[in-house]
């Protein structure tokens, strides 16, 4: 050993020995004095090799002694003067060092006063920007030799930090070590480190950039880089709008981040990048060079995740778009969502949330194509159209189907230069307005790089150029008045012509059999118009005739076809099959029934059955002709004791105030009496309600069951458990509402047993519009059936279906099947608690 290093080992156990036995303030202050020349201050009297000898070996231990016994033993003897000497050993020595000693030291320490004077000691640490120094110290050994042990354990520490005082402080724990106070200034000094790093590249200094790399890795792995990146990414958008070297630094920044957190940290930047342009002078051609992020940026945030927004999305996209050797995973990302949106299989069991990004995604990647590139994959881009088209419209969900459309419009007005592009018909709304304006490139609003000649980019136009508040043409005098001339005739009072009616020639038929003939043999259109119009009116009116030619005239009725395009044909046509059905409900309903299952009919003649038409009902506003049918039938209606002469006259002697008929005066004299007697107590101020019998009650078994008997057996051209699972969908919505309609009728717990055991044979099907029907009949079950007759015949059949509800609620990839589902579980909570009220929930 070198007579230095002797010196230095001497001194150290000296000053030590003092420490551990002095009870002198006077003399403590002097061997803190004496040492602090080692750390390079307070005299001159040291050499270099000293200074590095005494903190590569003989620092720690010194600090560990000052904590061990002039902290909790000697400190009152010291001045504030002296205290502060004593604490500068801490903010000036070797902050890698003092770091993990004041760390070590609190997490050996018991609750004590010294134990919160070293926190405070750590906290003075943080604010005096000794992390900073930490890191740069490190970047500096990076470049030389250093201890990959070291480095781990600084950067374990550094990033927990918070965790460990928490978990050591508890209640006592301060503030400037709350995750949400300690990683902004963590932020702050990774960009001091970064500009010192920057500083010495210019110097020509070697230095690492690795161990930043790291920690900004580990700090966003760990789920705080939200608070981090808030600070660091908008300085690193400031500086490498206006320097190259701070852009390859950002790229090495990034590039240098351990595969294991690069997804986190690729990931940040592109959610918190404001735009594209500023996305490609952060991370470069990262996407090329690293595996990894290709991987995060090109499948994971567009294929396997959907929780982005939008402009992240655009970001994205773009940054891949705004190079010419990043172009060809743009095409390749495009491919893989179109595969993915043309996918059955994905169709049927994606969440509509991420087919709705994915279309957004693929929207974004269209407009962002360059007319060679689209007419060089046209008929790839046609075969993806043609494909994933055919099984959004095949989708039971509306929205599935618009989002078909919306994308297979895209593609088409991309691929079709000459003008003919598909158009489809569907609703406009906010979501599909925000998918038509993604196949237009979002605004930058950030230039790609700053002006050559270093002058502001608003300056650039020339003062003789017109700015677009000059070019906006404004009107002149003469102008205005040939406007006051032209509108003079604006003083003139328009008629009111909203009672006006169209006068028609055809006289409209008066009688059923009438209508029968100009429905089946007539071509003029006036007349079916003028037909079909009075039709229902008729049917209500002579329901004697109507039910001598009932099943004769819904056969005609659902077999009428739209040929003239008449207005309100659906309508008119479904109104007159209810009316029909409500009037003769036995043969009708059988009728239809069997029809259903027939042979030779059509989808859409099967669907007329079952169609929906002008009116809303509970869950899913879809009611079909049996279904209101069985709805009118159930609805009290009270039978007509007087003649219509009767009526009419009651109605005139009502309406007309001064008619001769006056009330009884005992009447007159009983009111005046109630309305002077002040009463305490009083029974019901109107009689009860006369009860009438439900039309529905005897006829329920007759809609219900046929319905239900043959669902099972396909057809040559009609199988509802194959193909066709949107009329098995409209089949089971039908079914829920005559169960429904069925409450307080003697047949209802037949009606729910049976239906049951339909929803528990198909519980497991794949399409997302049946599984809601089937919720909605476990609903409309639940409340139909006597509580009674639940919990004694179906006993068994509640246990399971309420196990299989909880499974759907957790798990089902369909939001509107999970809110059912839970519904449905609520519905069954509340049956048990009216039966046991005193039972726990």
């Amino acid at each position: 050993m070198e007579p230095e290093c002797h010196q230095v080992c001497y001194a150290v156990k000296d000053a030590m020995d003092v420490l551990f036995s002095s009870s002198s303030g006077v003399q403590i202050a002097a061997v803190l004095k004496t040492m602090k020349q080692y750390l390079g201050q307070g005299g001159i009297s040291t050499t270099l090799r000293e200074r590095e000898e005494f903190s590569r070996i003989h620092f720690s231990p010194f600090l560990r002694c000052l904590i061990a016994k002039v902290i909790p033993d000697r400190l009152e003897l010291l001045t504030l003067e002296q205290q502060e000497l004593l604490e500068s050993f801490f903010l000036e020595g070797p902050p890698d060092q003092t770091f993990l000693v004041l760390l070590d030291c609190i997490m050996c320490t018991e609750p004590s006063f010294c134990l919160m004077k070293i926190v405070g000691i750590l906290e003075n640490f943080l604010c005096k920007g000794r992390l900073a120094a930490l890191m740069w110290e490190v970047c500096q050994q990076q470049a030389q030799v250093t201890s990959p042990l070291l480095q781990e354990t600084l950067l374990s520490k550094i990033v927990c930090l918070p965790d460990h005082l928490s978990n050591k402080l508890h209640e006592e724990n301060l503030s400037a070590f709350y995750p949400q106070n300690y990683f902004p200034l963590l932020g702050r000094e990774i960009v001091f480190v970064l500009q010192k790093i920057s500083e010495a590249l210019r110097d020509g200094k070697n230095c690492s950039i690795s161990f930043v790399s790291q920690v900004l890795g580990k700090v966003c792995l760990q789920g705080r880089r939200e608070e981090v990146l808030s600070v660091v990414l908008p300085r690193l958008t400031a500086f490498t709008q206006l320097d190259c070297i701070w852009q390859r630094m950002c790229w090495r920044l990034v590039e240098s981040v351990p595969d294991r957190w690069m997804e986190a940290v690729v990931s940040g930047f592109v959610q918190m990048a404001p735009g594209a342009v500023v996305l490609c002078r952060l991370l470069g051609n990262l996407v090329m060079k690293n595996k990894k992020a290709q991987f995060v940026l090109t499948q994971k945030m567009l294929l396997l995740q959907y929780g982005y927004k939008t402009t992240v999305l655009q970001s994205l996209l773009g940054y891949l778009a705004l190079d010419s050797s990043r172009r060809p995973l743009l095409m390749q990302v495009l491919k893989e969502l179109l595969e993915t949106w043309g996918s059955s299989s994905a169709v049927k069991h994606s969440p509509i949330e991420q087919q709705l990004y994915i279309s957004k995604a693929i929207l974004i990647c269209l407009c962002h194509l360059k007319e060679e590139e689209l007419e060089s994959h046209k008929q790839e881009l046609l075969s993806y159209l043609m494909a994933g088209v055919q099984c959004h419209l095949d989708s039971n969900l509306l929205q599935v189907r618009r989002l078909g459309m919306i994308v297979a419009e895209g593609i088409s007005s991309c691929i079709s230069l000459d003008g003919s592009c598909l158009k489809f018909q569907y609703e406009e709304d906010e979501q599909s307005r925000e998918l038509l304006s993604l196949l237009t490139p979002a605004v930058q609003t950030v230039n790609p790089q700053p002006p050559k000649n270093g002058t502001d980019s608003r300056l650039c136009h020339t003062s003789g150029a017109a700015s677009p508040v000059d070019m906006e043409v404004r009107p002149t005098a003469q102008d205005l008045e040939s406007d006051s001339e032209l509108d003079s005739d604006d003083e003139l009072v328009p008629y009111d012509m909203s009672e006006d009616k169209e006068l028609k020639k055809t006289k409209a038929p008066v009688y059923i059999r009438d209508c029968i003939e100009v429905l089946t043999g007539s071509e003029d259109v006036e007349k079916l118009e003028a037909t079909l119009g009075v039709l229902k009116g008729l049917i209500l009116k002579n329901q004697a005739m109507t039910k001598e030619v009932s099943v004769e005239l819904v056969k005609v009725l659902l077999h009428l076809e739209d040929k003239s395009n008449l207005e309100c044909f659906t309508e008119l046509r479904h109104g007159a099959m209810v009316a029909v059905t409500v009037t003769d409900p036995i043969s009708v309903s059988q009728y239809l029934s069997a029809q259903f299952y027939s042979m030779n009919y059509s989808l859409r003649q099967r669907m007329d059955i079952l169609d929906a038409w002008a009116f809303n009902f509970w869950v899913t506003g879809e009611v079909k002709v049996l279904a209101i049918a069985a709805q009118e039938l159930s609805q009290p209606k009270a039978p007509s004791s007087q003649g219509p002469a009767v009526q009419t006259l009651s109605k005139q002697v009502k309406s007309d105030p001064d008619s001769g008929i006056s009330k009884d005066w005992k009447k007159i004299v009983q009111e005046r009496i109630e309305s002077k007697t002040r009463r305490f107590a009083k029974g019901a101020s109107r009689p009860d309600p006369e009860p009438i019998p439900n039309r529905y009650n005897s006829v329920a078994g007759y809609f219900f069951f046929p319905l239900i008997r043959n669902f099972d057996r396909p057809l040559a051209t009609f199988d509802l458990l194959g193909d066709d699972r949107l009329v098995l969908g409209r089949l089971l919505h039908t079914l829920g509402i005559l169960i429904y309609c069925a409450l307080h009728t003697m047949v209802a717990a037949q009606m729910g047993k049976a239906l049951l055991e339909l929803v528990w044979s198909l519980r497991f099907h794949t399409d997302p519009y049946v599984r809601q029907s089937l919720l909605f009949c476990i609903s409309t079950t639940l409340l139909s059936v006597p509580s009674e007759r639940l919990l004694t015949d179906m006993a068994d059949e509640l246990l399971e279906m309420q196990s299989w509800l909880a499974d759907v609620a957790e798990k089902d990839p369909d939001v509107d099947c999970r809110k059912l589902s839970l519904q449905s579980l609520l519905l069954m909570e509340n049956l048990k608690k009216k039966i046991n009220p005193d039972s726990p929930v």
